[in-house]
């Protein structure tokens, strides 16, 4: 079966998160992905924890499906190899801050000299223009400025960075979207273009109904914690045992609420009939779903919620979502065969495709694992030749 993105060559000069997650997308679809990195020390998130046998995780996590050569592009030597590499390759991906690449001679109008047809793909904090374009950013930094931490947490509590990376995740996930438009625009007419993707901005597109409240009532939303801030019942109740998640996002689920629940009468209750009332009437209604949520186990509640088709879920944790059984039917959490460290555990592949199906065919590669085949395949560079580059500390 042969991948969507097979026979497409990317350059990946990025590291951490933002740009090894898109370019990780990008070869689990198929793409040829040549990770281009520091001599010696590589990709920061190589030395970064969990480790097992000495090998990060978190590197293996994010930086499979990819080939791994080491260049000094502060060299003009290795410049000029990275050139000659660039006019074989579809895409050139990189996420330092924005003045980087330009400095190094190496920016978009440099090497779409070099190849028309290049897609060059830039994730960083702020973008390539505007006022903080050159500043430095990571996760944490963009979570807060861009509004989501103001948002998430409990009532009345501090502003909270939500426990994965969004603001990196995000940025790799429009990358991916930038590339594959550029993808199709480059077929239609010939040409490459740049991908300019801020991580600012991403955290901006999805404060959603955020934006929207602020400018309906020209206050800044607060954290509501886990109730929804417009649709009710939209929120966790305590149990038993623990906390469900219960999800009636519209009148005809409410009914199917109020029947699990055996409280039938709340359903034709004036003051809760519709979603605008029920969120008028908030503190009338909560207690009397709470009562009812506090009698049985979380399990059992979940049971009969789901017979009647009301949506509804335990809060997991990690524990348990890595052995849900809907997670495992989904094969969402895959076993790799490293090399070194033997045999890893990660998150499986989201996108299903029926004709062109997503793979995992490699693991993470080892520092410069790849730097001979590459150069001698793509530059027909022969081993006296790499091995000159080797002592020279280009590669």
């Amino acid at each position: 079966m042969k991948q969507a993105l097979a026979g497409i060559r990317v350059l990946d000069l990025t590291r951490v998160l933002a740009g090894p997650f898109a370019t990780m997308i990008l070869g689990d679809l198929g793409a040829e992905i040549v990770k281009i990195e520091r001599p010696v020390t590589g990709d920061d998130a190589r030395h970064f924890g969990p480790y097992i046998k000495e090998e990060s995780a978190y590197f293996m996590s994010i930086n499979r499906n990819k080939k791994s050569i080491t260049l000094n592009l502060k060299n003009e030597e290795g410049k000029h190899i990275f050139k000659e590499l660039v006019k074989d390759a579809d895409i050139v991906i990189e996420n330092f801050k924005a003045t980087t690449m330009g400095n190094l001679g190496l920016g978009y109008e440099d090497l779409k000299k070099i190849n028309p047809r290049i897609i060059y793909a830039a994730s960083s904090g702020f973008g390539h223009t505007g006022p903080y374009s050159d500043r430095p950013a990571y996760d944490a930094i963009v979570q807060a400025m861009g509004g989501i931490m103001s948002i998430t947490g409990a009532k009345n509590g501090e502003p909270t960075r939500v426990g994965s990376s969004l603001g990196d995740i995000i940025a790799g996930m429009y990358t991916v979207i930038g590339v594959l438009a550029a993808l199709r625009y480059r077929e239609e007419e010939g040409v490459g273009q740049k991908v300019d993707i801020s991580m600012l901005d991403g955290q901006v597109s999805i404060l959603e109904n955020a934006i929207a409240r602020y400018f309906v009532n020209k206050e800044s939303p607060k954290p509501e914690g886990n109730k929804h801030n417009s649709i009710v019942p939209f929120e966790a109740f305590s149990t038993i045992d623990g906390e469900i998640m219960v999800a009636a996002g519209n009148n005809n689920l409410w009914r199917k609420l109020c029947d699990s629940l055996g409280l039938n009468q709340l359903a034709d209750d004036e003051r809760f009939k519709t979603n605008p009332l029920r969120a008028k009437n908030y503190y009338e209604l909560r207690p009397y779903l709470a009562n009812q949520f506090a009698k049985k186990t979380t399990s059992e509640w979940h049971k009969i919620l789901v017979a009647k088709g009301v949506p509804s879920g335990p809060i997991n944790n990690i524990e348990a979502v890595v052995n849900d059984p809907q997670v495992k039917a989904r094969e969402m959490i895959v076993e790799i065969d490293h090399p070194i460290a033997g045999k890893v555990k990660m998150a499986g592949l989201p996108i299903k495709l029926s004709e062109s199906k997503a793979t995992i065919r490699a693991p993470s590669p080892q520092l410069g694992e790849h730097t001979e085949i590459v150069l001698s395949e793509v530059l027909g560079l022969n081993y006296k030749e790499i091995t000159k580059l080797k002592d020279k500390g280009i590669i």
